[in-house]
């Protein structure tokens, strides 16, 4: 695997893969209206909103999660009927590799209700980590979160090897915070600067090092036999996205008051605490840990640190 890849031709900015999450495609909307503002000298940017009926009905999907539906074994899969996978096709046929206006990154804006600040979610890939690196060095609050491909095969990035998600919050589905919104507005352009930066040719460098939280699983609330839920995020846990939880310390508090600790054997840094939209996936969280790399140089991949 090599750092370099040809120069940036075209850009994709996709929001509303999810339809009540309205700080990406309000922010697309922006966009599209003054484009000036994502317009650069050596590549083009496209935007993508990504489901406007979920939009429209302001809900998160019509029949099945969108960012879900984008197996390579799905979208070959013409006998798939609902809605979402019928927009995954049509969004790969626009915008794959073999599509009719093929793109070499993609940038996809969510917002989720988890406490989970400016967070940035890719894979290993040197291209991604050079991107995801600029973004936190020009701003050191955001966060990087790795997820290994198997876990973002269906996600709409998965079409494109190059780019993120962009996970902003903590905000309530289908509300506008105008603090969240010009964060991310920012971390967009800064991503774009980028881009225009690496076909340019230029060599960056990051002198803070590299702060990455790495997946390794996820955890879901107790429940019964019938699936109902016995507990809820434990108050000291609530709201501590990207905190150290350590074994011992409390996790869940069932509904008559009783504390259940993480029974883990290391220290993990949880994530998505509290994700409304993940109730139904069975996730109460997930799970990282927390990688330091000092003097991160844009010619090194983390491959075999991760």
């Amino acid at each position: 695997m090599t750092n370099r890849i040809n120069s940036i031709q075209r850009a994709l900015i996709a929001a509303g893969v999810h339809g009540n999450e309205f700080t990406g495609i309000y922010l697309l909307k922006k966009l599209e209206q003054h484009p000036y503002l994502m317009r650069r000298d050596n590549f083009e940017t496209l935007t993508l909103l990504a489901n406007p009926k979920a939009f429209a009905a302001v809900r998160r999907y019509i029949d099945i999660d969108l960012n879900r539906s984008f197996k390579k074994s799905d979208l070959q899969d013409l006998t798939r009927s609902s809605y979402e996978y019928i927009r995954a096709r049509e969004i790969n046929n626009l915008f794959g590799v073999n599509g009719k206006t093929p793109v070499d990154v993609i940038l996809d804006i969510h917002s989720t209700t988890a406490n989970m600040g400016l967070t940035v979610i890719t894979n290993v890939h040197p291209f991604n980590l050079q991107l995801v690196a600029y973004l936190q060095s020009v701003n050191p609050s955001v966060k990087i979160y790795i997820l290994p491909k198997s876990e973002e095969s269906s996600s709409l990035p998965s079409i494109c090897e190059f780019g993120c998600t962009i996970e902003v919050g903590a905000v309530s589905q289908g509300v506008l915070k105008a603090d969240i919104f010009q964060q991310t507005e920012a971390l967009i352009i800064n991503a774009l600067n980028y881009l225009e930066q690496y076909n340019r040719g230029e060599i960056l460098s990051f002198d803070n090092g590299l702060t990455i939280y790495h997946h390794i699983g996820t955890i879901d609330y107790p429940r019964n036999e019938s699936g109902e839920l016995q507990a809820m995020i434990h108050p000291q846990l609530q709201s501590k996205d990207y905190e150290a939880l350590e074994p011992g310390q409390p996790m869940f508090i069932t509904f008559d008051g009783q504390t259940i600790t993480y029974e883990g054997e290391s220290t993990v840094y949880p994530v998505f605490i509290n994700e409304a939209a993940y109730y139904e996936k069975g996730i109460a969280m997930c799970l990282t840990k927390k990688l330091s790399i000092p003097n991160y140089s844009p010619t090194l991949s983390l491959c075999a640190s991760v």
